[in-house]
């Protein structure tokens, strides 16, 4: 009995000792989410939290399997006012369907979108948000923005992003400098331009604009995209475009901005207007309309009784 318990004894030693000695495997860095899932929704008022996601997916995956996406309007700028703001625009759109003979509606919302942009500063959604992009492009990630916006917009959307520090050429998807005329992307109804990495695509479905770009450029599919952009839709659409490619996106809503949009104050923004569009038409009628150009206000015939 004697001799049994000391042959267990010294086997369950052994035991203990060979576990010991045995190499143990390296701990992975976690990912903030799930690096496997297919169209991650997840949402943040952080570009931090994104940076670090994109960058810890190319530890997994490899930096040019990777390509991150931003959206500019309440994404990486949003203006200094409420007036000519991206929940300034949606105001309008909604008022001309439900109430076209309102006194608050401008001539052309786009066209003085544009006058706006054009007269107005814009200020960076946080202010180390041009150094999380710059930590994306250090690390050799592609990185390009993908905007609503027109290339009628082109001028003022490059001068307020370099002005605030962004610069999407060094790290955009080839040819670094785009192409240099607009071009109607497959699927596309309208012209859209895509310079120095800012894809301007006016107002089409993201996904499929995204999926056209790169059939245009001829770059590989990505494993995973990186998407952030402040509207829901928008990045709905993207996972809707490319859900059973072989790509996963990693979607983020960006809802830093969301007090600032909750808050736009209408009536100020009207008055604004009234306030500034006799300068913008002065400006237009001594230089002409290049830099920026709206219609005067005509009266609906359907209001000219009310």
């Amino acid at each position: 009995m004697r001799k049994l318990l000391f042959e267990m004894s010294a086997l369950m030693m052994l035991l203990v000792l060979l576990c010991a000695c045995a190499p143990v495997a390296p701990a992975q860095k976690p990912l903030l989410q799930n690096p496997s899932a297919q169209n991650l929704l997840g949402e943040t008022d952080d570009l931090t939290v994104i940076s670090d996601h994109a960058l810890q997916l190319a530890d997994r995956y490899g930096k040019d399997r990777v390509l991150v996406v931003f959206d500019i309007d309440n994404t990486l700028l949003a203006m200094e006012q409420g007036l000519g703001s991206d929940q300034w625009y949606d105001w309008q759109k909604e008022l001309q369907k439900d109430d076209p003979c309102s006194n608050m509606l401008v001539s052309d919302r786009l066209a003085v979108q544009g006058a706006l942009y054009f007269a107005s500063a814009m200020r960076p959604t946080q202010p180390d948000a041009a150094e999380q992009l710059r930590r994306l492009q250090d690390a050799g990630l592609t990185v390009i923005v993908l905007t609503s916006r027109g290339a009628d917009f082109r001028l003022q959307t490059f001068r307020e992003l370099r002005r605030n520090g962004f610069s999407l050429w060094p790290n955009a998807l080839p040819p670094r400098h785009g192409y240099p005329e607009p071009f109607i992307p497959e699927g596309g109804t309208r012209p859209a331009l895509y310079e120095d990495g800012v894809y301007l695509t006016a107002g089409q479905h993201k996904g499929d604009m995204l999926k056209a770009l790169l059939d245009k450029t001829g770059a590989a599919y990505p494993a995973v995209v990186v998407m952030a952009d402040d509207k829901k839709r928008n990045l709905r659409a993207v996972m809707e475009t490319f859900a059973g490619t072989g790509t996963s996106i990693h979607a983020w809503r960006y809802n830093r901005e969301d007090a600032a949009v909750a808050a736009l104050d209408r009536s100020a923004a009207r008055a604004q207007w009234d306030a500034l569009r006799p300068a913008l038409q002065q400006i237009q009628q001594v230089t002409g309309p290049d830099n920026f150009d709206f219609p005067e206000y005509v009266v609906p015939p359907e209001c000219e009784q009310l």
